[in-house]
Order: C-alpha cells, then structure tokens, then sequence
C-alpha cells in the first residue's frame, strides 16, 4: 500500500469540508495547518443565523449574470478561507498554510487553477499565512507563496 503525500492528505480534509458549502454558484472548503496541526477550517456560506442560498433557492450574483470575481459585495456568502481565518488565533496562522478546494456544486467537479479573491488574499496576507496550496484535480495541486501576492499587488492600478 503507498501512503499519501501530506499536500495530499490535507487537501482531501479541506474537499471533505466543502461538503458543508452552501452556495449555489461554487462550493469551496478550506483548512489551515500549522506545524503539521489541523487549525481551522471554513467553507463557503451565509453568515451564522442568515438563510443560505441554498435554503433561498437563489444566487442573486447567478440572478444578476456577473461574472466571477466582480460584485462580491452582492454575495450572501462568507468566503472559506475568511470563515477559517476566522476560526484560528492569528499566533497560529502565522506561517500557516491554507489548503483550499472548488468544485461546481451542479456537476460536483472539481475547478483547477482557482484562487482567492482580491479580498481572501488581504486577509491571507494579514493572517500571516505562508503559503495557499489549491487542488487542481484528485492528485495534482499548485503552491501560491503569499509572499508573491504581496510583492504582485494587485490592489494597485495597472497590477494584475
């Protein structure tokens, strides 16, 4: 029997928290480990005592045709890596990693090459999170040093 890589095994946990999404547009979960120690995990919906979308029937940003990664502020939603940071005490978080996992809630696919949000990546930033590992399929996985989002700020006209 082979043994699974650790990127791996920490992925799985986050898939395993999306579980818990309740957005009808993309489900995400995410983990935050420290010293090879499971933190804090977060996943995708309303905030605590609001009805989820999938409680409403209904995606207003869905209803509105915007496309990814514009109008967040329509968004009943509070991203997966925000709800996990969150849940950790910032001496934690410092020099953590946050695995993190999307898939299409109707096909139930997993989307490669996902990333955070202009917002998740302030936080993460903040947070003094180390490093973003995303899963693109079952086993393959790209690594964001969040050294590089700072350094790339794309906060400032004309960055990407």
């Amino acid at each position: 029997m082979r043994r699974i890589d650790k990127e791996n095994y920490y992925l799985d946990i986050a898939q395993a928290v999306l579980g818990r999404s309740t957005c009808l547009r993309k489900c995400y979960g995410a983990i935050i480990v420290h010293n090879d120690e499971v933190i804090a995990s977060g996943y995708n919906g309303a905030p605590r005592g609001r009805r989820n979308c999938v409680d409403l029937g209904r995606c207003t940003r869905e209803e509105l045709k915007i496309p990814s990664g514009q109008r967040y502020e329509l968004c009943r939603s509070v991203h997966a890596e925000a709800n996990a940071i969150i849940s950790a005490a910032r001496r934690d978080l410092l020099g953590s990693t946050l695995y993190m996992v999307c898939k299409d809630p109707a096909t139930g696919e997993l989307i490669p090459g996902t990333t955070s949000c202009s917002m998740c990546r302030r936080l993460i930033i903040n947070a003094g999170i180390q490093r973003v590992v995303i899963r693109n399929t079952p086993t393959e996985y790209s690594v964001v040093h969040v050294e590089d989002w700072v350094r790339e700020d794309d906060s400032l006209p004309g960055q990407s």
